[in-house]
This record gives C-alpha cells, sequence and structure tokens, in this order.
C-alpha cells in the first residue's frame, strides 16, 4: 500500500503570516492537530498543536495578563511553527511513512509532489489506524 491510498488529500493550510489565534481556531473548530504551511503553493512548515502547547498560553495570561495573551495570539505562525518537516511522496510506502511517524516522534507527515515542495495531501497517524482498523475488521 502506498500514501496516496491513505492520505487525506487537499489538507487546510494556511500562510506564514496567519496568526496564532487563527490556527488555534481552525485546529478546534476542524477537530485536527497539523496545519501545513504554505508559502506561494510551496510546503515551508507545520504548525501542530504541540507547537501551540509549547507556547503555555495559560502561563502568559496568569502571569502577564490579557494583553500579552493577545500579543502571543497575534504573532504569525512563521515565528513558532516547525521548520524542519518531515515529508513523503505520493508513491511512498505505507511501512516507510510508519517508520517516519514512528522514528520522528511526529503525527502525521505532509504529501508532496516527487521532486517538488508542492503538498497534495496529509497523512495522519489517525489515517493509519482507520486502515488498520479496517483491515482487522475483515480479517474477521
Amino acid at each position: 500500500m502506498i500514501v496516496s491510498e491513505l492520505m487525506t488529500p487537499d489538507p487546510v493550510t494556511v500562510t506564514p503570516q496567519a496568526s496564532l489565534a487563527d490556527v488555534w481556531d481552525l485546529m478546534r473548530d476542524l477537530a485536527i492537530r497539523h496545519v501545513p504551511v504554505l508559502d506561494r503553493g510551496t510546503l515551508v512548515g507545520m504548525e501542530s498543536d504541540r507547537d501551540i502547547a509549547h507556547l503555555d498560553l495559560t502561563a502568559v495570561l496568569m502571569l502577564d495578563g490579557t494583553e500579552a495573551l493577545r500579543d502571543q495570539l497575534a504573532r504569525p505562525v512563521i515565528r513558532v511553527m516547525s521548520i524542519d518537516v518531515i515529508a513523503v511522496e505520493t508513491e511512498t510506502e505505507l511501512a516507510d511513512a510508519i517508520a517516519l511517524l514512528i522514528e520522528h516522534k511526529v503525527g502525521a507527515l505532509p504529501v508532496v509532489r516527487p521532486d517538488t515542495r508542492e503538498l497534495v495531501g496529509i497523512l495522519s497517524y489517525i489515517d493509519v489506524l482507520r486502515a488498520y482498523q479496517g483491515s482487522l475488521a475483515d480479517a474477521c
């Protein structure tokens, strides 16, 4: 099985200039944990719920107040996104993609066109678990 068979095609994305508040709202509204960051159609980063959690917004609010929290949430995503993104191509074997998820302890891999950084999908551990669940159901 290859990645393109399981990936979520055309995932929601943001630009590097999107605010953290916008990305946080997007994640909450769509119940997603990973948002690829594109600059002119090219993958340049990934924002995850873990990236936002590292900001410890509760501590900012408690220690510095609401104005400091507003300032944090107004920051562009480019300031906190992961830039060392591990991506896979559409023809990557699923076993290889799973190995990357485990080795790098990430919850999702952007899927890009071969020889480019043009995003075509995203493969999350949830996609992998759904496929495994389906194979278990078929075996019973």
